[in-house]
């Protein structure tokens, strides 16, 4: 899915129009173009890098 918004967002800035999700992309979509791709970043950076929910504590 994220190669697609890449796609989609190089066709765009040449000025093509495209189908994505079953939506008709224009120039004007880009920037809905690009939040999408934002979003599927943002998911992969948390699956790739989990925050800790527990942290080790130190006995003295």
């Amino acid at each position: 899915m994220y190669n697609a918004y890449l796609e989609a967002e190089l066709a765009v800035l040449k000025g093509k129009s495209i189908m994505l999700n079953g939506q008709s992309m224009t120039m004007e979509s880009l920037e809905e173009i690009r939040k999408g791709r934002r979003e599927i970043e943002d998911r992969l950076q948390r699956l790739n890098n989990p925050r800790r929910l527990f942290t080790r504590a130190r006995l003295s």
